[in-house]
């Protein structure tokens, strides 16, 4: 069953854009872990301490499948439905304004001291978790761009399960900061 009108779905047959697409978004998130590791480095180095170490690995490996699951599923010239590629440009800026509004504090992991200030500020406040609301979008958006409802489906139900440890560790670690910053 299709999910939009075949005006929707576009194929331009002499660029692969489905690959493209899931190019720049594999380069977009190793640039982030990269991203994250220094941040983790420098924070580590101000004294803080990680949290919830312990399921950080099943977070890297449903994201990991994620990315795989579209390559092995998506042939190079796949159809795009496009207003789905629209909504995930305005996901990735929305990604963009977390990050520069959690600016040296933003890592994959949970990184915390007392110490550090809660930000409050952009996106923090519309709601406490931003980074995490785009992420969970992605992950259903991004497999439908292709038409791969399954993989949203499944990697869905996966996230939501990782979250759910990941927001209780995360929340824990935020409440013993003390200072807020816009």
């Amino acid at each position: 069953m299709d999910i939009f009108p075949s005006a929707f779905i576009w194929t331009y047959n002499t660029l692969p854009w489905a690959w493209i697409i899931l190019g720049l978004l594999t380069l977009q998130r190793l640039g982030e872990l990269v991203y994250a590791k220094s941040n983790t480095k420098a924070l580590m180095a101000r004294g803080a301490e990680e949290f919830g170490a312990s399921h950080y690995p099943y977070m890297v490996m449903i994201h990991g499948a994620f990315l795989i699951s579209l390559f092995a599923f998506t042939t190079f010239y796949a159809p795009i439905i496009w207003p789905l590629a629209v909504i995930f440009l305005f996901l990735q800026a929305a990604r963009l304004w977390v990050l520069a509004t959690l600016g040296p504090y933003w890592t994959t992991r949970i990184i915390s001291s007392p110490d550090f200030p809660r930000v409050i500020g952009g996106p923090f406040k519309l709601v406490s978790h931003p980074n995490y609301c785009v992420v969970t979008a992605e992950i259903a958006v991004i497999p439908l761009i292709f038409g791969h409802v399954w993989i949203a489906l499944i990697f869905s139900l996966l996230n939501a399960a990782i979250l759910t440890v990941r927001l209780r560790i995360e929340n824990e670690a935020l409440r013993k900061r003390t200072t807020k910053i816009a």
